[in-house]
């Protein structure tokens, strides 16, 4: 009886240990369901960076989640809200593109009970729509430090006399004229001239948030106007495919491109959504109200550099982007510190941004604060558009 007893207990024991390995080992899925509005699919640099950081928070977050692509940014977008929820059960919706936010406006008012996250919107702030919400991150902090990179590179060719100062000139490949755009660029400029400050730079807008073919065209366009080095706020792989071919150095966006361009490629800034999507899994798990206007820093791993290409990279970049960074960090570097630009040849010491958007995109809030134009204070989406000394537009394009 004694040995059967024994048998028994340890019997219940290895069942109790399984359950609790189980446990440990990963818990239930929520019933909590996400889903993605994405302008396009996996070949958009731009697009890739939202899906892998939804797949990457939602497989952390143990929920399940529906996506839906190539919705332009029109009536689809509300239409592919109302699917997701009607049909895939979700209890929360982000998209990717700025055109999608009144649709998805429309779509928070429908369905009150469902929160809707927005990616470079303007409108969660004043639309007073409780379950609507917009994030966005101090990319520009990734975009100078990238820019480093790119001064480094001119240094060294200057140095190794394939170029002179007076020839340190960049492109770089936009795709509308609109504030995020031209923070990108104007943010990539300053890191570039921080450390070579004989630079310039042409920009070429395409019109067009993905258009390899446009893309590729722009670069080499400035390739030819004597760009000897390209960047872009573009998303597919027209620009960095260009300057492989024509053996220039390239900055990406969203992503490595170092296995298409390993001659060219230098280094990509990009914002991981990762913390992001986590954080507003957690509020709605937790009953707690998502921030209307949510910005992501380096601080909270959302802006990020990828790998250097040390085989395209100037010698020392790494040790000087750290350099920059912790400087970033703890602020004795402010990208947009006005001591460093002009504009006509003069110093900004005031500037009204857009920053309570509407229809007529009147200038509404001061920016400029002791000598720094803060970006992403006011609201997360960029609002810096100053044409600022150094930098030639070549064409324009406000979609």
């Amino acid at each position: 009886m004694k040995k059967l007893l024994a048998i028994l207990l340890a019997v219940a024991m290895l069942v109790l240990c399984f359950a609790g390995c189980g446990a440990a080992g990963g818990e239930e899925k929520s019933d909590l369901k996400v889903g993605f509005i994405f302008l396009h699919d996996e070949q958009s640099t731009y697009d890739k960076n939202f899906m892998d950081a939804a797949k990457a928070a939602c497989e952390a977050m143990n929920v399940d989640y529906a996506q839906k692509t190539q919705i332009p940014e029109s009536k689809d977008c509300y239409d592919a809200a109302v699917e997701l929820i009607e049909v895939d059960g979700c209890d929360i919706i982000f998209a990717d593109s700025f055109g999608h936010e009144s649709f998805l406006i429309d779509a928070a008012k429908k369905y009150p009970d469902v929160q809707f996250c927005h990616a470079t919107g303007t409108q969660a702030h004043t639309a007073g729509v409780k379950n609507f919400h917009n994030a966005f991150a101090s990319i520009y902090e990734g975009r100078y430090l990238a820019g480093v990179a790119a001064g480094m590179k001119l240094n060294e060719m200057i140095k190794d006399g394939k170029i002179t100062a007076d020839k340190a000139k960049m492109g770089y490949v936009g795709a509308f004229t609109f504030a995020e755009v031209m923070s990108g660029y104007t943010s990539f400029y300053l890191g570039a001239k921080s450390v070579c400050p004989s630079v310039t730079m042409d920009v070429k807008f395409t019109g067009s948030w993905y258009d390899e073919q446009k893309e590729k065209e722009a670069a080499q366009a400035l390739i030819s106007g004597g760009c000897v080095l390209i960047s872009q706020h573009a998303d597919s792989m027209g620009a960095p495919t260009a300057c492989e071919t024509a053996g220039v150095p390239n900055v990406s966006y969203n992503g490595s491109t170092v296995a298409a361009c390993p001659n060219t490629f230098i280094v990509s800034s990009r914002i991981d959504w990762t913390p992001y999507f986590k954080y507003m899994i957690e509020c709605v798990q937790n009953g707690k109200e998502i921030d209307t206007d949510w910005t992501g820093t380096i601080e909270t791993g959302s802006v990020v550099l990828t790998d250097i290409n040390e085989k395209a990279a100037a010698e020392g970049t790494a040790e000087k982007i750290a350099d920059v960074k912790a400087k970033l960090l703890d602020g004795s570097i402010n990208v947009f510190d006005t001591a460093n630009f002009t504009v006509g040849g003069k110093a900004v010491e005031s500037y009204l941004a857009d920053v309570d958007t509407d229809a007529n995109f009147e200038k509404d809030t001061e920016a400029i604060e002791n000598g720094v134009f803060y970006e992403s204070k006011h609201r997360s989406a960029p609002y810096f558009d100053v044409e600022i000394d150094g930098i030639t537009l070549l064409d324009r394009n406000y979609g």
